[in-house]
Order: structure tokens, then sequence, then C-alpha cells
């Protein structure tokens, strides 16, 4: 064997322990490396066993759930509410049956969890699922019950529950309507009233991924919206309010209360914000006021009170 190190133009060659040096045995590379892979593989694994021992993984079941509701909104069409309750069933016997498992069985919670969350949506739509206006009407009739009242800056708006309605183009007749009316003119809560107005269907998201104002109004049972034409009259019904009515009524009163005793007390935007805090009631807020709790981030406060 060649001396290592000698004049250059010699053959050499590597000296002894070279190809092995740091490796017990004079183990080959490769063989260095899979060995410290299969350790590495090893406790990963043994790390994820100890992520997912009991009591560990429990706060990622809403998420799971969550990430269901969600695939159902991202559907193309309207799924099958039997389809969807019977795959929750069946991921929930998988969950059962892998219950000794540690890894598979919070991978299948998981998707029992998020399959619970698309039936839930599901079912809930098809249990409220109601006429929807398709086209504009134009000077409808409508006899219902006031069953919510929101005061806003410019104009106030009221949710009717239609006891009749008539006019053109109506295919089907939706079960509520919300009406924008013009200021101090809303009728209480509870009161049967008639009125002339002009409907338009939910409106669409202005552009692509905005917000989805048909699909909010769908899951508050309201299937058109407009504004009233004339005067509101307010009339005898044709039977008596059913207890929900009857409580909401009863509720507006309090609002009404305790808001005008705020502002009695505190004058101006000090009453004004407290009220709103206290029962949600936010038209008497000045613009200055409303402007500059937009602009600092704190207008959310208002949007979640009362």
């Amino acid at each position: 064997m060649a001396e290592w190190g000698r004049a250059r133009g010699r053959s050499e060659t590597w000296p002894p322990g070279i190809a092995g040096a740091g490796r017990p045995g004079g183990l080959p590379w490769w063989r260095g490396r899979a060995d410290r892979a299969r350790e590495a593989a090893d406790e990963i694994g043994r790390w994820l066993v100890a992520e997912v021992a009991p009591g560990r993984l429990g706060h990622w079941l809403p998420v799971a759930f969550g990430v269901g509701i969600a695939v159902y909104f991202a559907a193309e069409r309207e799924p099958l509410w039997w389809a969807a309750l019977a795959l929750t069933l069946a991921l929930s016997a998988a969950t059962i049956a892998v219950r000794a498992r540690p890894l598979a069985f919070p991978v299948v919670l998981a998707f029992c969890a998020a399959a619970a969350g698309f039936t839930t949506a599901t079912i809930r739509t098809f249990e409220i699922a109601h006429p929807v206006l398709r086209h504009p009407a134009f000077g409808v009739d409508i006899a219902g019950w006031v069953e919510a009242r929101e005061e806003r800056a410019r104009s106030d708006r009221i949710t009717v529950r239609v006891g009749s309605i008539e006019g053109r183009r109506l295919d089907e007749a939706p079960e509520r309507v919300r009406l924008s009316v013009r200021k101090k003119t809303m009728p209480p809560v509870g009161a049967y009233v008639t009125l002339k107005a002009r409907l338009s269907p939910p409106l669409t998201p202005l552009r692509p991924g905005g917000y989805d104002f048909s699909r909010d109004l769908f899951f508050q049972r309201i299937g058109a919206s407009g504004f009233v034409l004339g005067e509101i009259r307010i009339a005898e019904p044709p039977a008596a309010p059913g207890f929900w009515l009857r409580y909401a009524a009863f509720i507006e009163g309090i609002r009404d209360r305790v808001d005008e005793r705020i502002r009695a007390v505190l004058p101006g935007d000090a009453g004004s914000i407290a009220s709103a805090l206290l029962t949600g009631k936010r038209d008497a807020i000045s613009t200055p006021v409303n402007d500059a709790m937009y602009v600092s981030s704190l207008a959310h406060v208002l949007s979640i009170s009362g």
C-alpha cells in the first residue's frame, strides 16, 4: 500500500479506518445513515404516541367539527341529509372499534368530528328550508306580525312574519320579509300590520369570496328584503300571536325602558354608548363618535353588545 501523503503523481490509497471513521466497526456510510434514520423514525413515533395520549388532543375536536361545516358550505350542491347522517354513524362505530389503538383512534375520531359538523349543517339547512323570492316584486300587499325591529342611522328596519301576501311575480310566498321604513315610523314588536312594499331577492355577494348576505338571511328564515311604500297600518290580528312573539315583545319592551332610563341619566354620546353596550340600540351615537370607533377598531365592541 502506498504511503499516505507522498509525492504527487504516485498512486495512493486511503489509509485503513478512513472509510469507517466515526462509525463502529467501520460501517459503510450508507449503513450509518440508515441507522440514524431508523433511530429518528423511532423517536418521532414515540413523540406521536405521547402527543395522542388521553387528554392531549381534545381541544382539536371543535376545530375538526368546524372543518366539517366549512366543507358543507364549500360543496357545489346540497348534500342528502340521510347520507351525511349515515356517514357520521359509520365513523362513530369505527371510532369505537379502534379506541384501543393509540394512533388510529385520534385520526378516526377527527374524521368523525368533521363528519358530525358536516351533518349538523346539512340537517340544519334541511330543517329551516323555506321559500326565497327569486325576482323583484313591486306593489306587494303584506299583512303579518312584527317580529323584530332595528334602529339605524338613516332608516329603521323591521322583520315581518308574513300572514298573507299578494302581488305579481311571487313564485313562492316568503315566510318572513325584512323591510326598511322611515325613521320614527316603526310599529312595536308583536303588532299585526298591513302595508305595501317593494320586495327584492336577498342580496348575493358583491364580489367573489365576499360576504354572502343571502346566506345570512336564509338562516334567519328571511326570504326577501325591501322597503315599505306608504303608510304602515296596525290592524286587528286574525289570531292570537304565539308564545315566541309574546316573548319577543316583552323583551323589546324591557330594552326600550332601559334605553330611555340610561339616556335620561346620561345625555349625549356617553349615554348613547352606554345604552348600546347594554341594549344593543346604537342609533343615538353621533356620526363623529361612530366614525372614530370604526377608525380605532372599537366598533366591534358595539356590534357584539346588547
